[in-house]
């Protein structure tokens, strides 16, 4: 056993090495989806961290593409869910049938599309709450609860979800509940001219290229392990915890936008949520302890989507990402504040 692994850090070498195979996935998904570079180096890093993803685009981006591409490249199984309004909470999470046995009738339960490693809950604002809330348990805790008996999920477990932003017509807005769950929300923006002559000219019909398996299930299992070893400074963890306290109006750190445009910050879920992907982010670039630009990296995508604005936000121009990015701007990276007990004596 070398001495990184005896003391829990991450040695160099180790970074690089998880950085080979995470750059051999992401060498992927840009295969897959062009012209998306920014998009797949953040679902690769909310991923690793073992974080669910909200995808928010207009049709025809790729963002199913995008989700079969990171189940082929990594050979874990995939299922697709097409979220609607007569879907229930039972063909979500399954539920029992009766059965004939030898001894009579049984109740036998059959598992739902959710006992899967990758679960594309597509459009998922179609569904009613309660459809909506099956996930809630499997989210976070990582098992499902039908008829008082809890049943763990695969493991990995993803929920990568997708949402049209302008059919807002028969649709359930997501409750905050329900986005806190999400450790990213991404939007998928349009392509440009270049990567649509690519599109036209190198791909018939659209047709995505075939794409090999670059690790397997052991593989996987030590990436995972490689991000929980990178290191986490302490000046970054402050730095996180500031951040997400300036996101509530009442904290002294608030910048006037969130004083004025915010009605409730961001849950400490949101803290978490950046410790984990600036893990995830760090050994993607080869190193073995996260930097304040790994925070820049991922704090918009952690962080927007679970604030609460005032309804003037938007008649203003401002929304969950212009607000975080002028938080970042804002506060510091070290803190300048007085220790308590100085402040005391002063």
């Amino acid at each position: 056993m070398s001495e990184s692994k005896e003391s829990g850090l991450l040695s160099p070498e180790e970074a690089e090495e998880g950085r080979r195979i995470a750059e051999g996935i992401l060498g992927g998904l840009d295969r897959a989806i062009l012209g998306q570079e920014d998009l797949t180096r953040l679902l690769l890093t909310a991923f690793m961290a073992r974080g669910h993803v909200l995808l928010e685009g207009l049709p025809g981006l790729g963002k199913t593409e995008l989700v079969k591409a990171l189940s082929k490249l990594l050979g874990l199984e995939f299922k697709r869910l097409q979220f609607t309004p007569d879907l229930l909470p039972g063909d979500v999470t399954g539920g029992h049938i009766f059965e004939e046995k030898s001894g009579g009738r049984e109740l036998v339960f059959h598992p739902g599309p959710i006992f899967t490693n990758l679960l594309l809950a597509d459009e998922i604002n179609r569904a009613s709450p309660k459809t909506q809330s099956a996930l809630l348990e499997a989210m976070q805790e990582r098992h499902v609860t039908v008829l008082g008996e809890t049943r763990a999920l695969d493991t990995p477990f993803t929920v990568l979800a997708t949402q049209n932003p302008i059919e807002l017509e028969g649709t359930y807005p997501l409750p905050e509940a329900q986005l806190d769950r999400f450790l990213f929300k991404l939007e998928v923006g349009r392509l440009g001219r270049s990567t649509l002559e690519t599109i036209i000219t190198e791909r018939r019909a659209g047709a995505p290229p075939e794409l090999e398996v670059v690790t397997d299930d052991k593989g996987l299992q030590e990436l995972f392990a490689l991000v929980d070893r990178v290191f986490l400074p302490k000046a970054v963890a402050t730095y996180i915890a500031r951040l997400v306290d300036s996101t509530h109006p009442s904290s002294d750190l608030a910048p006037d936008c969130v004083k004025e445009y915010v009605r409730f910050g961001a849950s400490p879920r949101a803290a978490i949520a950046i410790a984990e992907s600036v893990r995830a982010h760090a050994l993607l670039s080869g190193k073995p302890g996260a930097g304040f630009d790994d925070v820049y990296a991922v704090a918009v995508s952690a962080v927007a989507h679970r604030l609460v604005l005032d309804y003037r936000a938007k008649l203003d121009g401002y929304d969950g990402s212009r607000i975080v990015r002028e938080v970042l701007e804002s506060v510091g990276e070290l803190d300048e504040s007085l220790p308590k007990e100085v402040d005391d004596v002063a």
